[in-house]
């Protein structure tokens, strides 16, 4: 019998949702992938699309209601349905099962082997939403309809804002049905696809529940010829009543590389839009959605012409440059632009908007850790001057030996690391009256990113040399403005670098990332003028290139003290300068 495919839960999965707006009525006609309902969760807001094109005969979670992830919403049927008795039971305010609350009205003769939209209506669930995931793009179908599949084999790949993975077939036997093309957008939860464990074999007609249907002009697997009798699709619907398995995918565990995806299409042509672009991710096509470019205008630099992240912005450049030659001309210009400045003023001048959810929740997080803990900062001057001599002496060098580029972040990592060791209470927790003391350093770096402010994480940071370091800085922050990076590389942090210097400020009070004890702020390095001693002891004023670290920290348990002693270990080992031989580098 088949087996229902399902969106897999990528990412760390929340226990509830809130329904906010529903966008359909009862009797409304709905296409499949058409948004059907708004959720919230404490993480993200989403769309939940509907899995089938139907009528939605019930809504079984009115807004502002919350309830569990796997919760029948809603209920979408044949229109043939819609006059059936399909309602909720007043005496009880949650949702019944589905058979509860509508009646089979299959039709004498028609087979019982699967549930079909006409024997009962379509459940739509509550997604799974996790670590701001809540819906996956099918990039490639690597199977064609009647290919046959092997357990693990894999069978699709899928994109989401954070990382690209390889989906593998939870079961042996031959794909029957697709149920979301390529380039299609939809919440996790959703039928993909019928793997059968049997080769297909036509038969009487069913009803049909997805717009894939295997045809007769299908050709069946070689191993295993099958006889067509007439055309015939297989419903991409499961329900428990049914009896037949439903099976999910496991999330998948491999990251691809954006330019890894095999090109191997399914049977159903790509749309018109996306065979001219080529393949490309989520964020790149919501970026050219935003800035209203057509993406079959736009050249690729990527491998076979693959358009980036980094194409977008090059148009979007050219684009503004453009229209600021003609807003500079415009003596009506509603803002004019100075002498020498080819910004365009922002568009959001003058509007209002909803926050987005991560900039909600990173506004909840700031004031939660401004409410919980006492916070204070404490900021030294360091002199640099030795490190930035070492890095511009080595810096060629080090890319060529290392391959990855050498900035002057990875010197302040490997100093505030390795003094933690000697100041427990910097990396450290607090649970209520519990304080735990780590053994580790997992060193967390805020990432300016378009979507807001992230901090992925260096694991055991204090075992790396600064090679390492500065691979693992590199490839995350690019990982994370490109939103490829895994649920599981923004959490875990014990201890948190921000560099603010990287925007041009002399110092920051950075917040804490709670339940963290300590944040490090790093400020410009700038060149000016200081009094230095010379050998013999005389004073001097000499141009050296200048720092300021600032330590925020929750006093309840680090005291001034503790920061000072703290910040002068780091100083010590940053003006000392003796990192030559962390860089790994051979000595002449």
């Amino acid at each position: 019998m088949p087996t229902a495919v399902t969106m897999p839960a990528l990412g760390e999965s929340v226990t509830e949702g809130t329904v906010t707006t529903w966008l359909k009525s009862v009797g409304d006609t709905v296409a499949v992938d058409e948004a059907l309902v708004e959720v919230s969760t404490d993480k993200v807001d989403s769309e939940v699309p509907s899995p089938v094109a139907g009528v939605l005969l019930d809504i079984l979670v009115k807004e502002d209601e919350t309830v569990e992830v796997g919760t029948q919403i809603a209920l979408i049927g044949d229109p043939s349905e819609a006059t059936q008795s399909c309602v909720r039971s007043e005496e009880n305010s949650a949702p019944l099962p589905l058979e509860a609350v509508c009646a089979s009205t299959a039709p004498a003769g028609t087979a019982s082997a699967g549930p079909t939209s006409s024997a009962q209506g379509i459940e739509g669930t509550m997604p799974a939403v996790g670590e701001a995931v809540t819906e996956g793009t099918v990039t490639t179908w690597l199977k064609a309809v009647g290919d046959a599949i092997e357990a693990d084999e894999p069978l699709l790949e899928v994109s989401t804002d954070k990382v690209d993975s390889e989906v593998p077939s939870p079961a042996s036997g031959f794909l029957t049905q697709i149920c979301v093309q390529e380039d299609e957008t939809v919440a996790v939860g959703t039928l993909l696809a019928v793997i059968s464990t049997s080769a297909p074999v036509q038969s009487a007609p069913t009803s049909q529940s997805c717009e894939a249907p295997v045809s007769s002009s299908v050709p069946p697997a070689p191993a295993a010829p099958a006889q067509v009798a007439a055309p015939v699709s297989t419903s991409c619907a499961a329900s428990p009543a049914s009896g037949a398995p439903t099976m999910s995918f496991d999330a998948p565990s491999v990251p691809l590389a954006p330019s890894s995806a095999p090109a191997v299409a399914s049977e159903a042509p790509l749309p018109s839009t996306l065979a001219r672009a080529g393949y490309v991710t989520p964020i790149v096509r919501k970026l050219a959605k935003e800035a209203g470019i057509d993406l079959t205008t736009v050249t690729g630099t990527g491998v076979g012409g693959r358009i980036r992240r980094e194409d977008i912005e090059a148009e979007i450049v050219a684009r503004r440059a453009a229209q600021n030659a003609v807003l500079n001309a415009s003596a009506s210009s509603k803002a004019p632009v100075p002498a020498g400045d080819m910004r365009k003023p922002s568009a959001l001048r003058g509007t209002s908007e909803k926050m987005s959810r991560l900039r909600q929740t990173i506004a909840r997080r700031m004031v939660d850790s401004l409410q919980t803990a006492a916070q204070l900062t404490t900021v030294i001057e360091v002199d640099v001057t030795t490190i930035a001599t070492l890095r511009a002496r080595t810096k060629d060098a080090f890319a060529a030996k290392h391959g990855t580029k050498l900035t002057f972040l990875p010197f302040f990592v490997k100093a505030a690391t390795e003094s933690l060791a000697y100041h427990p209470k910097i990396n450290a927790r607090i649970d209520d009256t519990t304080v735990t003391y780590f053994d580790t350093e997992h060193i967390g770096i805020a990432v300016d990113t378009p979507r807001g402010l992230l901090v992925p994480v260096i694991r055991d940071a204090g075992q790396k040399n600064i090679p390492a370091l500065a691979a693992s800085i590199n490839d995350l922050a690019a990982r994370t403005r490109d939103a490829q990076v895994a649920p599981d590389e923004l959490s875990g942090s014990t201890f948190t670098i921000t560099n603010t210097g990287s925007g041009g400020a002399l110092f920051d009070t950075p917040v804490l990332n709670m339940p963290e004890t300590a944040i490090l702020g790093l400020g410009a390095i700038v060149k000016r003028p200081v009094v230095v001693k010379a050998s013999d002891g005389s004073e001097a004023i000499a141009i050296r290139s200048m720092v300021y670290l600032s330590l925020s920290y929750d006093h309840r348990l680090v005291d001034g003290a503790d920061a000072s002693r703290y910040l002068m270990d780091v100083k010590k080992r940053l003006e000392t300068g003796d990192f030559e031989a962390d860089l790994a580098l051979e000595v002449h």
